[in-house]
């Protein structure tokens, strides 16, 4: 049978749930149903029309059709002439709907795409709108989405509250294995019990799947964001963004190519395959980014080839890159300055961790092992809140 999105469950339904209401939409590209009609699309001739009132659109990180890369600041309220609509940034001065935003909204609806990862911005974005609108008591409706990288697999530390940034307000896994309409659960209930919250859920999809083993559409959601396999990687590929060593934007393949030009990509491969990480082979490759670290300049590193995606464990495969990256290089590993994702203060690598501890183990060279057992012990403790706001069976 075919997958249906929340936004297909809610198009089937006629939109019952929002009809002869004003609603504010938050959303971007990728909220799109299964014949790739955009959410806007599908709400504007209802608009027109008089059956319900789009007071408001607000856009995400990379803005709402991801023209901007990552942490560029970007435009604040304009109107929009294709739709005569207000449209506003949730990246930039705001990141929490004001209440220009929330003007005349009975209903907040929600329809952003999360890639499974603590990281990925949207996640948070949802955390600030449940915030606001339980503040001033207005519903959220949220369009529920498959995870794209199945809804089984967990992985990683558990943020630390001590570490929490726009990569993470509140505690989850680097890998969650939830879809954003049971993150949402989990936020309300522990966090914003106020919010009236709605979910849609996704028909037809089991959590054992990936998104390019079902019918339902991907768009991609975010510039660097270009497939599935992408969001596979992208777990453990986002670490490289508080170093010195390039993930891979301004190449065609972010978070699967990643070096610099001061690697030997040749030893580095071989020493990861030495450490037979399951389900991963490392190719060594030579690139040149267009753009961001290392624009226009010849870098040596590896493409990290996924072979059995369910046996990958991404998070810790990359901290073993940088572990040997440390053991082969030294000191020209380089850890980021703040600022990173609005933080002033925390080096880059310790607010994606969501801890110290990981790049501790990466200086220390602490053997893989007891890493991937801290992973297990922190995931362990997590589960049980986890396991209460699972809404999909399967696997």
């Amino acid at each position: 049978m075919e997958t249906a999105t929340g936004l297909d469950v809610l198009e089937q339904r006629n939109f019952l749930e929002i009809r002869g209401r004003s609603i504010g939409l938050v959303c971007n590209q990728a909220a799109v149903s299964r014949d790739f009609r955009h959410i806007l699309d599908l709400l504007l001739p209802l608009h027109q029309a008089g059956t319900l009132h789009i007071a408001s659109v607000m856009g995400p990180q990379h803005g709402l059709f991801g023209h901007t890369q990552d942490n560029m600041i970007e435009w604040e309220g304009k109107l929009d002439s294709r739709t005569g609509l207000a449209i506003h940034s949730l990246y930039g001065e705001n990141r929490e709907p004001t209440s220009v935003m929330l003007d005349a909204v009975e209903i907040l609806v929600v329809d952003l795409f999360d890639v499974g990862s603590r990281y990925y911005t949207f996640i948070w974005t949802l955390a600030f709108c449940l915030k606001a609108c339980s503040e001033r008591g207005i519903r959220v409706l949220l369009l529920d989405r498959p995870n794209p990288i199945s809804g089984l697999q967990v992985e990683g530390p558990v943020m630390d509250s001590e570490y929490a940034s726009f990569v993470g307000l509140h505690p989850l896994p680097t890998r969650h294995g939830m879809t954003l309409g049971e993150i949402a659960t989990y936020l309300k209930d522990s966090f914003y019990p106020k919010v009236e919250l709605d979910v849609v859920r996704v028909q037809h999809w089991s959590r054992s799947d990936y998104l390019d083993e079902t019918t339902a559409p991907w768009a991609i959601p975010s510039p660097n964001m270009p497939t599935v396999d992408t969001a596979t990687v992208y777990p453990g590929g986002c670490l490289l963004e508080g170093t010195n060593v390039s993930e891979g934007r301004g190449t065609t393949r972010p978070f699967e190519i990643f070096g610099a030009p001061w690697i030997d990509g040749w030893k580095l491969a071989d020493a990861l395959n030495g450490q037979k990480l399951p389900g991963v082979h490392f190719r060594p490759i030579q690139f040149q980014p267009t753009f961001q670290k290392y624009a226009d300049t010849l870098c040596e590193g590896c493409f990290a080839h996924v072979s059995d995606r369910r046996a990958f464990q991404p998070v810790l495969s990359y901290v073993s890159i940088l572990q040997e990256i440390r053991r082969l290089k030294g000191d020209l590993l380089q850890w980021n300055e703040p600022p990173y994702e609005y933080e002033q203060v925390k080096l880059p690598i310790d607010i994606l961790a969501g801890n110290s501890w990981v790049r501790e183990s990466i200086d220390g060279l602490e053997a893989l092992g007891e890493v991937h057992h801290r992973f297990l012990e922190e995931c362990s403790r997590f589960e049980p809140n986890r396991h209460a706001h699972l809404l999909y069976s399967g696997g």
